[in-house]
């Protein structure tokens, strides 16, 4: 069977929620462990269904989001997970007051009780009518981006299909390419701003309903993250804007210095190289076979992956008409299948995205046997830190793609990299400084996004672009609606993922052994449990920034950017 097979059942949600309770009632009354073990067996496979069911409506909405059937199933979704996840809430109260609760801790290890307890944390039944909004209006945003149609010089663009233009080595076209999106997002602010208003007060209601002062804590509970709190992220933060950022802006400087600009502004930021910027040098199916070969060399376990990705089609990479934008990841228990979803656009960001997610399919594939649902992944900065490794560990293959310019990607992709991170810290801030202020209004966000924004990204000038100037980036940031606290977790996990760069040209075979001992153990283990099975050094320790800022800078002192 390949994902056309995949057939796709409604859930019935009286008749699952039955099944389900029918199985909770045989869990508590069970006698013996290997009674119980077998029941929780039978649990994890109904959540696989109704998850498989969720992840194969998502890939085929995400996919089209003009077909009317899955537009309805999401919509179906949005509605019902919320109901999912107060017979989880069940579930997980089941394990903790087992009788046999030592043996299935035996069995199954800490993660899980630790996953149940933060997880019963985040739900009563009393916030189910509030989840269900809050679903809807994540869905609203993703429709709304997914369906752009921007007018550009006679021609029709979505988001993605912009993304040359804004890369071209006609400055005035990338300018005015740029202002067509910023004005399309400009166009639809007053709905974006009302959207998030909405979902900052839904958010904060649910927070205060289950205890908590605001949403900041129980979004930290929904994130799962069981050994750091917000004191060590805002550390965190601070550390990239002592270390990282100053290297940033230098780099920034570099590049203006590069293309000859008495200034460097945003439309030009993504434009590295007067030469133009590296991109494949070939068709989507091209790119795809130069993979295929990548992966078989790397190693059998990578060989064995992308091959199975082929062979079941369990990717769809290509920008069209009516597609979410943006990348992702997901994963079908039933069929034990990674799926990978992005909008290939004939830029270097195809190759970033295929690499980065491929990290994140090759993890869940490595730990597809693990046996229970909460261990196909673990925690985000973990599963980031697959990702981004990943893109590390597939440079020596670069050339596949780049050929003649594999040199200027290697440079562009390390660069790129450091200087996101002050973006993501960014991101993370201010939805804190957003859940520490529910009452804000849309004019005071945009406000506070702007003085965030000048604190990590000093270089960034916007010239005449009011939108911009006035705070509106934020709004392009699917996270901030859909994903709230999900994006520290590209930061925390890139400073690992720089370890593993700094590894893998040390000593591959002993860097990869790491990597692969890390996917092989799913989420089985928290965060910071993690990245000491993959021998990395914490994130939050501000000499391990500290080491990895020098590393970059050493390596970017020996290459001679000018020649690009």
């Amino acid at each position: 069977m390949n994902f056309t097979d995949y057939q796709y059942v409604r859930p019935e949600i009286d008749q699952f929620t039955k099944d389900f309770k029918a199985k909770l009632v045989e869990f508590k009354e069970a006698v013996t462990f290997e009674t119980q073990s077998a029941i929780f067996k039978s649990i994890n496979e109904l959540r696989d269904e109704f998850q498989s069911m969720y992840n194969i409506c998502l890939i085929r909405h995400t996919i089209n989001t003009k077909d009317n059937f899955y537009e309805e199933e999401n919509k179906f979704f949005d509605e019902n997970n919320p109901s999912y996840q107060a017979l989880n809430s069940e579930f997980y109260q089941c394990i903790l007051d087992s009788k046999f609760r030592k043996e299935l801790e035996g069995k199954w290890g800490k993660q899980l009780f630790i996953i149940a307890e933060l997880s019963l944390q985040t739900f009563k039944p009393t916030i189910l009518s509030l989840l269900q909004e809050e679903n809807k209006l994540s869905s609203e945003y993703t429709k709304i981006k997914a369906s752009a149609e921007i007018e550009f010089e006679g021609k029709q663009y979505n988001l993605s299909a912009l993304a040359p233009l804004e890369q071209s080595k006609d400055r005035d076209l990338r300018k005015r390419a740029k202002a067509a999106k910023w004005n399309y997002y400009k166009s639809k602010s007053a709905i974006f701003e009302e959207t998030f208003d909405k979902l900052v007060k839904v958010r904060t209601e649910i927070a205060k309903k289950l205890g908590y002062d605001d949403f900041i804590k129980l979004g930290y509970a929904r994130m799962l993250r069981s050994d750091y709190s917000a004191e060590n992220v805002a550390n965190f933060r601070e550390a990239v804007r002592k270390y990282i950022v100053p290297l940033a802006t230098q780099i920034h400087e570099r590049q203006r210095k590069r293309l000859g600009l008495a200034e460097l502004y945003y439309y030009d930021e993504d434009f590295r190289f007067e030469s133009g910027n590296p991109k494949p040098q070939g068709e989507p199916k091209w790119v795809i076979e130069g993979a295929r070969k990548m992966y078989s060399e790397l190693s059998d376990e990578t060989n064995q992956f992308f091959n199975f990705m082929i062979d079941k089609q369990l990717m769809d990479l290509v920008n069209k008409e009516g597609k979410a934008s943006g990348g992702y990841c997901t994963y079908i228990a039933k069929f034990k299948s990674p799926y990978i979803f992005s909008n290939f656009n004939g830029t270097s960001g195809d190759i970033d995205v295929l690499t980065h997610e491929a990290g994140h399919a090759f993890q869940v594939f490595s730990s597809r046997e693990m046996g229970i649902n909460e261990y196909h992944w673990p925690t985000y900065e973990a599963c980031e830190i697959h990702s981004m490794s990943m893109e590390f560990f597939t440079w020596p293959w670069m050339h596949l793609f780049f050929k003649q310019d594999t040199d200027k990607y290697h440079y562009a992709h390390l660069t790129g990299a450091l200087t996101f991170l002050p973006y993501e810290v960014a991101v993370d801030e201010f939805q804190h400084v957003v859940y520490e202020n529910p009452e804000m209004t849309p004019k005071e966000r945009n406000s506070a996004w702007r003085n965030i924004e000048k604190k990590y990204l000093p270089h960034r000038k916007y010239g005449d672009n009011e939108f911009l100037e006035n705070g509106g980036y934020w709004q392009r940031q699917n996270h901030i609606f859909a994903s709230p606290f999900y994006y520290i977790d590209y930061a925390l996990a890139q400073i690992c993922a720089f370890q593993f760069w700094k590894k893998d040209q040390e000593n591959h075979e002993a860097a990869w052994s790491d990597y692969l001992r890390l996917c092989k153990a799913g989420g089985s283990q928290s965060f910071l449990d993690l990245v000491e099975l993959a021998n990395l050094k914490s994130p939050f320790e501000e000499a391990v920034i500290e080491e990895v800022v020098g590393s970059i800078q050493d390596w970017i002192i020996g290459i001679d950017d000018s020649k690009f």
